[in-house]
């Protein structure tokens, strides 16, 4: 699996989340948000701060039992002036509880997959600061760049969480679509610095498995590290080969299809 150097991570969460402020500010607090249409500005605005506030007290309490999950969420201000600090804040919260010794110790992992649980949160927040960063970059018109080996590392856990014991649990309808008779797909990277920027899923009739690396596939879907991650997420079209350098090559309404029913976006 494809992993950020912790260090790595942390310095992304900043810096992410400061552009989101940046284009948040650009938008305006009212503005419509065309990649998360149920939102506006505002509200994608609270849920990052308050998402990175939440995460930062799992880590910090070292919560192991869900039923002990935090159960309030921090307050937005109401002046838009403010919200800069504020979500520089709630990222400084986060990136400190994610400390080293704190992404090994005892902490709840909500995918119920095999990582520990503060390292699952710590891509988990780089997730959603990256995502919610396009979300508010697109509203105001704006292009958000994604380093590549960033964005190679969403892809990871992108895959991990959509195959994941809880994914299968509370995602039912997501995770029975994505079974299949064999069905091979994947996704590889041009951008990435060592190479192994790619991803092979078969749909079983048990569910779907992903490793890294490439195989002989049904379908192979080619292009930038950040295309790849926004194509998959559901932020940028898989057929749109001029705005996103992917190239598509064997059964595309299969690819089509695992976008089309992959339900994780971020919210």
């Amino acid at each position: 699996m494809t992993e950020l150097n912790a260090e790595h991570a942390r310095r992304a969460i900043i810096e992410h989340t400061r552009r989101l402020a940046e284009s948040a500010a650009a938008a305006g607090p009212d503005a419509a948000v065309p990649t998360a249409p149920e939102w506006s500005v505002t509200e994608l605005v609270a849920h990052l701060g308050q998402t990175q506030r939440w995460v930062a007290e799992i880590i910090e309490r070292r919560v192991t039992d869900p039923a002990q999950l935090p159960t309030e969420m921090a307050e937005l201000p109401a002046d838009p002036g403010e919200w800069p600090a504020w979500l520089s804040e709630s990222a400084r919260l986060v990136v400190s509880a994610c400390s080293d010794e704190a992404l090994d110790a005892p902490v709840f992992n909500a995918a119920g997959d095999g990582r520990t649980g503060g390292r699952f949160w710590l891509t988990s927040v780089l997730n959603e600061s990256v995502v919610h960063g396009f979300d508010a970059a697109n509203a105001a018109g704006r292009v958000l760049d994604v380093d590549a080996d960033v964005a190679a590392a969403l892809i990871s856990n992108h895959f991990a969480m959509l195959t994941s014991p809880t994914w299968a649990m509370l995602r039912s309808e997501s995770a029975h679509a994505l079974r299949g008779t064999g069905q091979t797909l994947q996704w590889r990277a041009t951008d990435t610095a060592d190479g192994t920027g790619a991803w092979s899923v078969e749909r079983r009739p048990d569910g779907a498995a992903w490793q890294p690396g490439t195989r002989e596939a049904e379908v192979t879907v080619t292009g930038p590290a950040r295309s790849l991650f926004l194509t998959l997420t559901r932020r940028l079209p898989l057929t749109d080969r001029k705005a996103t350098g992917i190239s598509v090559d064997g059964d595309a309404d299969l690819a089509q299809h695992w976008i089309d029913n992959t339900a994780h976006v971020a919210d």
